[in-house]
């Protein structure tokens, strides 16, 4: 995602709670892999910031040939994949500027969305450099924004998605949760910002898995397979503020998009 600023953070950004895998559209359930059009959507948790290798060819986009879209035609070959993913994208953005590719004969479909509209870059920052009621106040304000706007703005995204590929079984996933707490970091933001960080990443998820069910698509959380490798966990798969590239902060390692988000896609495309 863009970061302005200095503590960026992700294009999408806090996780979710709910593993829940409803349903999606008519999506091929016989059809094999190799059989399959995919199209990767999305903001910077499905291009790859973060995981690095990324393609010249992107740009600023920063499409990763470690992010789990990559991976996942990589390891099926699917009969056509179309990666569209791009650092910083919202809502808008998606509708757009990424759904060219998808068609009527389009079979899969993922994506990740709605933390740069929530303005999680900006609470990352806010917490980051101020204090700590001025961070659970910005807090507060992302999460009325999810609440209010938020889902509207996914409708129109999840809706223009069936308008171009009616068969297409469409993957939602969400965000991982940042913090372990009481864990290993012994500097940095207070375990109350910490954990309302997470919390404010489980609303976001919630509400991200709400909107996707009433569309018929599946949600994947990615909140179990990075327990145990947040922030202050020793075995990150998240930076942290990263001042030599501030744009990774927040974003997934190489180990998170394989390890954290290829098997919550795997299981349920």
């Amino acid at each position: 995602m863009k970061l302005s600023r200095v503590a960026a953070f992700s294009s999408s950004l806090l996780l979710g709670a709910v593993l829940a895998l409803t349903g999606a559209g008519p999506a091929q359930a016989d059809a094999t892999p190799q059989s399959l059009d995919y199209v990767a959507l999305g903001d910077s948790y499905s291009s790859g910031v973060g995981a690095g290798s990324y393609d010249s060819a992107s740009g600023n986009c920063k499409r990763s040939t470690r992010a789990y879209p990559r991976l996942w035609a990589n390891a099926n070959s699917p009969s056509s994949f179309a990666f569209t993913a791009c650092s910083g994208a919202r809502t808008g953005d998606v509708t757009a500027s990424q759904l060219a590719p998808l068609t009527s004969a389009t079979d899969l479909v993922s994506i990740t969305v709605g933390g740069n509209d929530a303005g999680f870059a900006d609470v990352m920052t806010t917490c980051v450099l101020q204090s700590e009621s001025t961070c659970l106040n910005r807090i507060e304000q992302a999460k009325a924004y999810v609440d209010s706007t938020l889902p509207g703005k996914l409708d129109q995204v999840y809706s223009a998605i069936s308008a171009k590929a009616p068969a297409a079984r469409v993957v939602v996933l969400g965000y991982p949760r940042f913090y372990k707490l009481n864990g290993t970091c012994v500097a940095g933001l207070s375990e109350n910002e910490r954990r309302a960080i997470n919390g404010a990443a489980d609303h976001l998820n919630a509400a991200t898995a709400k909107r996707a069910a009433d569309h018929g698509y599946a949600f994947a959380s990615v909140v179990g397979t990075f327990t145990g490798h947040e922030i202050c966990s020793g075995a990150s798969w998240l930076h942290s503020v990263n001042w030599l590239n501030i744009g990774d902060s927040y974003h997934p390692t190489a180990a998170g998009q394989s390890g954290g988000y290829l098997p919550m896609f795997d299981a349920t495309a």
